[in-house]
C-alpha cells in the first residue's frame, strides 16, 4: 500500500499530495503491467507460482504532528526549555554587549562555570511546576535532551564551552509545518542545536519540514571586536546610529528576534540578528510570508517578545518604554496597540540576562488563555480587561537565566490555520 504524508498547509497542499498520489498511482500501475507481460512466459512455465500484484490506492492522509502559525492559536503541543546542567556563557564580547555593566562582575566571576547551584535548583522546580500546569491545561509537553554544557570544544574560528537548553524560543521556529533551526550568534550557543535534535528527527520522520539555516562560523569578522569596550551610554548612541555588536559577515539570527502573525513575520535587527540573517528567512519564506522589518528605541536590542508580544489577531503588547517606530501602520492595519503596567518584580532580584520586562514574555494559551507570572498583579488585571483568563506561574528564579514564558517555549502545534491579519 503506497502511503504518502500529506503536509497541513492549506488546499494547496491537500491538492499537491493528492496528484502527487495519482501520478505515483499511475506510475506504478505502468510498471506491474509492463512487468506482467514480460513475465508472463515464465509464470506459463512455472504453474504452481503464485504472482500476487500490491494494489495501490488512494494516498493515505496523516496528520503533520508540527503546524503553528501564529502566537495565540488554540496551543496543543509545546517543547518547554530545562534549567538542568546550565551554564554561565563565558564572557566574550557578544555577551558582554548584552549585558550591564552591574552584573559584569558575574559574569568574570561564574563565566564558564554553573550558575549559582541554588538558584539553578528552583529554576529546575519552577520550569517543571510549570511544565505540569500546561499539562492540566491540556496541552502536550515535551522537553530536550540533558546535556553537558561545561564541556569546552574548539572550532577553527574559536574556543568555548557551552551555555543550556532552556530557551528553545531562542533557537526554533516553527512557519506552518516547517522548523527551523536558528543560526545564532553567541559562540556559547553554537552545539545548542544537539539537544533538540532527538526530538526534531521525531517531528521529522512523522512528516513535519526541517530547514537549518546556514551555520555561521563565528569568526571574529561576524563581530565588532572593540563594541563592548564602550561604556553603557556610548553602546546606545551606537544602536541609535543602527549599529550593532554583530556585523554583515555572514547570516545569524536568533528566532526570537521574529513574532508571527499568519502570513506577515515581524522582525528587529539586534544585538544577535543580523541583515543578512534577516534576509535568508525573506528569500526562505517567499513568496507564501512576509517578513517586515520593524525597530525601536532600545537602547540594546536583544528578542523582540519582551518588547512587542502579539498576543491575538490585530491585537499586541507594546513596551512603553521601547516604542515601536513603526506603530503608525499597525494601528493603520486596525490593530490594537497595549501598554502593559510597568513590571512588578523587586530590584534586588538578580536577572543576569535580561530585564524586568520579562512580565510581558507571556505565552498565550489561545485567545482567551494567557500563561502570566504569579506575582505581576497588574497584568492580571490588564488581561482581565481585555477577556482574557491568566493562568498564573512563578518562574522568577527561572526568569534570571534570560527568558519569560515565551523564552521557555516554543509551540509545536496549535489549532488553526494560515491566514491574513495584517493589511
Amino acid at each position: 500500500m503506497l502511503r504518502v504524508r500529506c503536509l497541513r498547509g492549506g488546499s494547496r497542499a491537500a491538492e499537491a499530495a493528492h496528484l502527487m498520489g495519482a501520478m505515483l498511482g499511475r506510475a506504478v500501475t505502468g510498471w506491474v503491467q509492463k512487468a506482467s507481460q514480460s513475465t508472463s512466459s515464465a509464470a506459463a512455465a512455472q504453474p504452481q507460482r503464485a504472482v500476487e500484484e500490491e494494489h495501490v490506492t488512494e494516498p493515505i492522509k496523516q496528520e503533520c504532528p508540527v503546524c503553528s502559525y501564529n502566537e495565540w492559536d488554540p496551543l496543543e503541543e509545546v517543547i518547554v526549555g530545562r534549567a538542568e546542567n546550565a551554564h554561565v556563557p563565558p564572557f566574550s564580547v557578544e555577551v558582554k554587549t548584552n549585558t550591564y555593566e552591574k552584573d559584569w562582575s558575574f559574569y568574570n566571576k561564574y563565566g564558564g562555570q554553573s550558575f549559582p547551584e541554588d538558584h539553578l535548583k528552583k529554576a529546575v522546580a519552577e520550569i517543571e511546576e510549570m511544565c505540569n500546569i500546561l499539562r492540566q491545561e491540556g496541552v502536550v509537553v515535551r522537553r530536550p535532551e540533558p546535556v553537558d554544557w561545561s564541556m569546552e570544544y574548539k572550532t577553527p574560528d574559536f574556543t568555548s564551552s557551552g551555555m543550556y537548553a532552556a530557551m528553545p524560543r531562542d533557537i526554533l521556529m516553527v512557519v506552518g509545518n516547517e522548523i527551523i533551526e536558528a543560526p545564532m550568534a553567541w559562540r556559547a550557543r553554537f552545539f545548542e542545536y544537539r539537544a533538540y535534535r532527538p526530538l526534531i528527527k521525531e517531528y521529522f520522520r512523522k512528516g513535519a519540514k526541517w530547514t537549518t539555516a546556514p551555520k555561521p562560523t563565528m569568526a571574529n569578522d561576524l563581530y565588532d571586536q572593540n563594541y563592548a569596550m564602550h561604556t553603557v551610554e556610548d553602546r546606545h548612541k551606537l544602536v541609535a546610529q543602527g549599529k550593532f555588536v554583530t556585523t554583515e559577515h555572514e547570516p545569524c539570527f536568533d528566532a526570537a528576534d521574529f513574532i508571527r502573525a499568519g502570513r506577515d513575520l515581524f522582525v528587529q535587527r539586534s544585538q544577535v540578528t543580523n541583515y543578512m540573517g534577516i534576509e535568508w528567512m525573506r528569500r526562505h519564506l517567499a513568496p507564501d510570508y512576509k517578513v517586515h522589518i520593524i525597530s525601536f528605541k532600545d537602547p540594546n536590542p536583544m528578542h523582540i517578545d519582551a518588547t512587542f508580544n502579539i498576543i491575538g489577531p490585530g491585537l499586541v503588547l507594546s513596551n512603553p518604554v521601547r516604542p515601536c517606530n513603526q506603530v503608525d501602520m499597525f494601528k493603520k492595519a486596525g490593530w490594537t496597540i497595549v501598554k502593559p503596567p510597568a513590571p512588578l518584580i523587586p530590584d534586588d532580584h538578580p536577572l543576569w540576562m535580561s530585564s524586568k520586562w520579562l512580565s510581558m514574555n507571556v505565552l498565550m494559551l489561545d485567545e482567551k488563555r494567557v500563561m502570566v507570572d504569579a506575582n505581576e498583579n497588574s497584568m492580571h488585571k490588564m488581561f482581565e480587561s481585555l477577556g482574557i483568563k491568566s493562568i498564573k506561574v512563578n518562574i522568577r528564579h527561572a526568569n534570571s537565566l534570560g527568558g519569560g514564558f515565551h523564552c521557555w517555549t516554543t509551540d509545536v502545534r496549535r489549532r488553526g490555520t494560515l491566514q491574513s491579519y495584517f493589511n
